[in-house]
């Protein structure tokens, strides 16, 4: 996907975590459908598709360095990510680092429903 970008952490020489995502194509920003937008005028939104942090380094801010890696240089006006519903503490971590719950979706037939979360990044 044009502009993909990760990040991954180590401990040492020990992996802990990643992050990943890329820019969404113009028009085909699948997040804008939901009810409430917090910046219509917005042009740009980067989507961050996983944040992943290995048991022994969870619960240790490893997964804040990496998120806050991956959207350090970001050029884009906002950042979107999905959560499944049932997490809500989840949910509470990414408003913590600026996210808002934008609406809910279910973005195929069998999947879980997911709480559309919006961040500014201007």
């Amino acid at each position: 996907m044009d502009g993909f970008t990760r990040v991954v952490g180590f401990d040492g020489d020990e992996p802990t975590g990643f992050a990943y995502g890329a820019p969404l194509h113009p028009g085909r920003e699948w997040w804008r459908s939901t009810k409430f937008v917090p910046d219509r005028d917005a042009a740009s939104t980067y989507a961050v598709s996983e944040v992943m942090v290995r048991p022994k380094w969870r619960k240790q801010g490893v997964s804040d360095l990496l998120h806050g890696a991956l959207l350090k240089e970001r050029d884009e006006d906002l950042a979107v990510l999905l959560v499944d519903v049932s997490h809500p503490k989840v949910q509470g971590l990414y408003e913590t680092w600026g996210y808002m719950k934008a609406g809910e979706q279910r973005p195929f037939a069998d999947s879980p429903l997911y709480a559309v979360m919006v961040k500014s990044l201007s």
